[in-house]
């Protein structure tokens, strides 16, 4: 059986629509109907019911959606076991949303790779979505995001304790900032959190999507704006880039996904080697921001300001 076309079922089973899953799997809307209809007449039975609001699985798709997350697995660990290289016995694959490599991706690799030589070790890139993508696929075994999904066959537990803070690219910066502020999209309750703290802030004539990307915005040119702690750190030793005095700070949490099926032993390496970097990455935020203001979290979608120490 051809394995896109359990791809693409999934895909639309997950989305519950076919113009979401080509926009995911990147082909047009044509041959995502055409792959559900191979994999249909394979089966004999139709997978989905169709209308102007998406598609619904049949009960056949139903019962046929365990098997194909079967299938994927199957595949994906037959795949990842023949791309072992040579010289290693074991491989673990592992992603991360861009802000997470920096800090907390990267020293993951490294500490597992020197308690388990023998340890190949495959990364991947990506925004949230996609991400859940590839560890429902079993493309991922592991994966750090700041937005979690719960899924069937996945784990969610913290990673880090990270923060947002307001930064500009020259020293002494205080809270009037005027257009040099630059907005950028870290979730409804964080949009939320800036408006009741800092309302004046709210007009920004620049706002950005691009989550830890729009640090390169900020470096280059007279501008300022919220962002990860732990991403910033190396701009701030630098002098590339300047604490805001006075402004306080905003949890921005990180979260590590399991595959429930990942081995034993490396599962226990890999949560151990996390536990370890995570901690030293929390070690040295809590240098950098000590003293600031910081607005927690205390109940869901709702933040309150605490004195710094």
């Amino acid at each position: 059986m051809d394995i896109t076309l359990i791809k693409t079922f999934l895909e639309v089973a997950n989305t519950g629509s076919f113009v979401a899953a080509c926009d995911r799997l990147y082909v047009t809307q044509s041959a995502v109907s055409l792959r559900i209809q191979r994999l249909e007449d394979s089966l004999g039975h139709p997978l989905f019911i169709r209308s102007k609001a998406g598609a619904v699985l049949t009960p056949e798709g139903k019962q046929f959606e365990p098997y194909a997350l079967s299938l994927l697995k199957i595949w994906e660990e037959a795949r990842q076991q023949i791309a072992i290289p040579e010289g290693y016995s074991r491989a673990i694959s592992i992603g991360a949303q861009y802000s997470l490599w920096s800090r907390l991706g990267f020293r993951w690799l490294d500490a597992m790779q020197t308690e388990m030589p023998e340890l190949s070790v495959h990364c991947e890139l990506g925004m949230s979505d996609r991400i859940m993508r590839f560890l429902v696929e079993g493309v991922l075994q592991a994966a750090l995001v700041y937005t979690p999904q719960l899924r069937p066959g996945l784990e969610v537990e913290p990673a880090l304790d990270d923060e947002l803070i307001l930064v500009a690219s020259w020293p002494d910066a205080t809270l009037d900032l005027g257009t040099a502020f630059v907005s950028v999209d870290w979730g409804p309750e964080f949009t939320h959190a800036l408006a009741l703290a800092l309302p004046h802030l709210t007009d920004s004539g620049r706002s950005m999507a691009l989550g830890a990307l729009a640090m390169e915005y900020i470096v280059n040119r007279r501008a300022a704006a919220y962002l990860p702690a732990r991403s910033v750190k190396r701009y701030l030793d630098s002098g590339k880039l300047h604490l805001v005095a006075d402004a306080p700070r905003f949890p921005y949490p990180a979260w590590v996904i399991w595959r429930e099926d990942l081995p034993a032993d490396l599962a226990a390496l890999a949560r151990r080697t996390l536990t370890e970097v995570a901690e030293a990455a929390e070690n040295e935020q809590e240098t950098l921001t000590k003293g600031m203001d910081t607005i927690e979290l205390f109940e869901p979608g709702h933040y309150k300001l605490f004195e710094g120490e």
